[in-house]
């Protein structure tokens, strides 16, 4: 079963022009994140889990 997005992929504000992207979308209670160079797979987090992830990279 696949995870339902919002449709848009979000690419990081820390993104290079080389193409080294990460790029995040939003789905119901969780977060998906993909590498822009390989679209396929994805890394699907939860969204409390992806809110302490970010608390801890912005400290």
């Amino acid at each position: 079963m696949g995870v339902r997005l919002d449709g848009r992929w979000v690419k990081s504000s820390r993104s290079h022009a080389n193409g080294n992207c990460v790029e995040v979308a939003a789905a119901p209670g969780s977060v998906a994140v993909r590498d822009s160079k390989d679209p396929g797979p994805r890394l699907r987090i939860t969204a409390p889990a992806w809110r302490a992830f970010l608390d801890r990279v912005t400290r």
